[in-house]
């Protein structure tokens, strides 16, 4: 008889809404939960909310948005230690990336990244080729003045990947010069979205040829309902470790500790490689049968099937990004979305 599957609810604030994902997972015994439902909580929230949140909810895990969140978090006496198993520990490297590593785990045993995610470029090949333009493979391809109109972004006041994003740009070209590409950039936008969701969707539809500052998953989601799109990570690409953490008073922290390390095992991690994201430890890859969905995320990314396949270059800095925060915000309204015009 085919073991009952524990159904876990995942709650994800993104784009204004919140989605629910349902997860069927089999195989629980094999880390000793009982057969009931686990519900969890997580989110990319901001900070001032969080502690508030934290209390009164008193759910299990928080799950999801960047590293630095949690660390605040656990300075506020917010989550309480993992103490996972050594061995699921150990698989996890340390940090990611040169010249500014990307941490994958937290130090103190506080939190852990569940799947590596990129926020990148999508293209639709088809309208590209229309278009006279070659695919996509870095961020200056996005300034080809055949794709003028043909871009589309949602603003990094509303969306935390294209503000991750404008910080990746500034950080690599330097303000002046990182200010200047962004302005040629909006020069290039056709449309800024309500939602970072709405992004990769509207290249999908065939509307806009190339979209701005996506995650990966989101842009998957399009392909895997059949439309023609592709997804490109460039140099010094925003890379999320997704951490995961079990808040200080969870009911049930035993029950969220499991759930953790079902997430960073084989098992775990095929679930995140079918919906694109990449493995969090070198010792997992996206290997599937040929016609899998992780064949199929494979062909999606352009052949990627590990970040720990090659040097992953970041410039990405938190602390620089969290410091300026409003004062980018501040000059996006002011030298790029006051004075945008829909190119004819």
């Amino acid at each position: 008889m085919k073991e009952a599957p524990v159904r876990i609810r995942v709650f994800v604030p993104c784009g204004g809404r919140r989605h629910a994902l349902d997860l069927d997972v089999y195989g629980w015994d094999d880390v000793r939960v009982a057969q009931t439902p686990c519900d969890v909580l997580g989110g990319f929230a901001p900070m001032a909310p969080c502690r508030q949140w934290a209390r009164e909810h008193r759910e299990y895990v928080f799950w999801g948005g960047e590293s630095a969140l949690f660390d605040k978090l656990a300075e506020q006496n917010l989550l309480v230690k993992l103490e996972l198993p050594r061995a699921t520990w150990d698989l996890i490297p340390p940090s990611i990336g040169t010249p500014k590593p990307i941490p994958l785990k937290d130090p103190k045993g506080f939190w852990v990244g569940t799947a590596l995610e990129p926020y990148g470029l999508v293209y639709h090949p088809r309208l590209l080729k229309r278009l006279g333009v070659e695919e996509i493979r870095d961020w200056e391809d996005v300034l080809n003045p055949k794709l003028k109109g043909n871009v589309a972004q949602c603003a990094p006041t509303r969306s935390s990947s294209s503000h991750a994003t404008y910080e990746v740009i500034l950080q690599a070209k330097g303000e002046a010069e990182g200010w200047a590409w962004l302005k040629r950039l909006g020069e290039q936008t056709g449309i800024f979205t309500a939602r970072s969701r709405d992004v990769p969707s509207v290249v999908a539809k065939g509307e806009f040829a190339v979209g701005f500052a996506v995650p990966s998953y989101m842009a998957f989601e399009e392909r895997l309902a059949g439309f023609d799109i592709k997804f490109v990570a460039p140099r010094n690409a925003f890379v999320t470790p997704e951490p995961i953490a079990v808040l200080a008073g969870a009911r049930n922290p035993r029950t969220a500790r499991a759930f953790i390390e079902f997430l960073l095992s084989e098992a775990g991690q095929r679930v995140f490689m079918e919906t694109g994201l990449f493995p969090i430890t070198p010792k997992y890859r996206m290997q599937g049968p040929s016609g899998s969905k992780i064949e199929l995320a494979v062909e999606f990314t352009g052949g990627l099937r590990s970040f720990f396949d090659a040097p992953v270059s970041n410039v990405y800095d938190d602390d620089v990004a969290q410091r300026r925060y409003q004062q980018v915000n501040e000059q996006f309204r002011r030298e790029i979305e006051a004075v945008w015009k829909k190119p004819s």
